[in-house]
């Protein structure tokens, strides 16, 4: 079995060979290093898109709005690092349409890390496959097939707003809990260890 560490340094490398920046390869590398991380299929997909790459032309965009069309496949990894140097700005519109998407797993990894960047969970959902990134920790999906997906026809992204999963009510019923840690200070204490010591050092 190849080693995560070894799954990043190859796909660093055939990005390079494929003509990219070694910043930009350096980006692909940690991306599929994180898809394999999270058992979706990268290097398959990023391995196809390669071959691909070579008789096709994919579409590159340079500035993202709130819908986005092309008659040919979007390039995902111009789209990712659009998508990722924009965000801060693409989060107020709070939903992103993008339509026509090559090899949309290669876009997962963008939208994890950006889900970290802006401190919100993103939710995203790529034709019938729905996936929930929580602040680049963990993904959740319906999509458990290991098949190589060339074409995303839409891709919908949403931002979803931080609450809590629990109600006030219920955080007060369980901080009541806590209390019984507190200890109360009598002389007593201040004599033995609960209290502070004599010197700055005990």
């Amino acid at each position: 079995m190849r080693s995560f560490s070894e799954i990043e340094t190859a796909v660093k490398r055939a990005t390079r060979g494929m003509g990219f920046s070694w910043g930009i390869a350096e980006e692909v590398g940690k991306n599929i290093r994180l898809l394999e991380m999270f058992g979706l299929p990268g290097f398959k997909n990023i391995n196809q898109y390669f071959k691909d790459l070579r008789n096709q032309e994919f579409e590159k965009i340079s500035t993202i709005s709130s819908v986005n069309n092309s008659k040919s496949l979007y390039c995902p990894i111009t789209m990712g690092l659009n998508f990722f140097d924009q965000s801060i700005h693409l989060k107020d519109a709070n939903n992103i349409q993008i339509n026509n998407l090559g090899f949309p797993l290669l876009f997962i990894p963008f939208v994890s890390r950006t889900s970290e960047i802006i401190g919100k969970r993103i939710f995203l959902k790529i034709d019938n496959k729905e996936f929930l990134f929580n602040f680049n920790q963990a993904v959740y999906s319906n999509y458990l097939s290991g098949d190589i997906v060339e074409k995303g026809e839409k891709a919908d992204l949403k931002f979803m707003e931080n609450n809590n999963l629990f109600s006030e009510e219920e955080w007060s019923e369980l901080y009541k809990f806590s209390e019984n840690t507190f200890v109360e200070e009598t002389d007593e204490l201040k004599q033995s260890a609960a209290g502070a010591g004599l010197t700055d050092n005990d």
